[in-house]
């Protein structure tokens, strides 16, 4: 679907206020574009999905840094092609984004107090299915609904849990909860 530049303007301001909907869609309108730009460039799906959930992670940490005179996917794509020449630099398997305290407290103002869509339909299903539904998800990804649903951690929690950014864990949060929507109205 393509977007007006009035809409993203309006969504890229949003955000930039803490607006959780907001995030939401810039995640999935540029999911695809750079998930696919990083399975270009390093040909690993588990790698090309880090480095996307970073870029995402790093993108709404930096939101308010963002200039409209540039296109908004190729300030992404910029990210997402630094975090994935820095991971070439460390040479590591595993990808983390550090993130000052700053940042830390910076992503715990945005709160998520509405249930979005997916969770609606989340909340909906009998927990048997929800529970088969779940299987079919990437192990990283049922972790973090695990976490957050059946254990009822907070973000905070479930970061310091997994030893990851809080920010990762909120785009790894989002991108599951996508995913399994799409599963359970697939399977309806």
């Amino acid at each position: 679907m393509e977007i007006t530049k009035e809409i993203l303007a309006n969504h890229i301001e949003k955000a930039k206020q803490g607006d959780q909907s907001s995030f939401n869609f810039l995640l999935h309108h540029f999911w695809s574009d750079i998930y696919n730009y990083q399975l270009k460039r390093n040909q690993n799906e588990n790698d090309a999905e880090d480095i996307t959930i970073q870029t995402f992670s790093k993108a709404f940490d930096k939101i308010n840094s963002f200039d409209k005179k540039y296109q908004f996917k190729t300030w992404l794509t910029t990210i997402s092609k630094n975090i994935h020449i820095d991971l070439i630099r460390r040479n590591k398997k595993s990808i983390n984004t550090a993130t000052s305290e700053d940042q830390e407290a910076e992503a715990y103002k945005i709160v998520d107090n509405n249930p979005t869509p997916e969770d609606n339909i989340i909340t909906e299903q009998n927990l048997a299915k929800l529970l088969e539904d779940i299987k079919q998800l990437k192990p990283k990804y049922q972790e973090v609904i695990h976490l957050r649903f059946f254990k009822e951690l907070s973000y905070r929690e479930i970061s310091e849990h997994l030893n990851e950014p809080m920010s990762n864990i909120k785009v790894k949060l989002l991108r599951a909860k996508k995913i399994l929507a799409e599963i359970i109205n697939k399977s309806e």
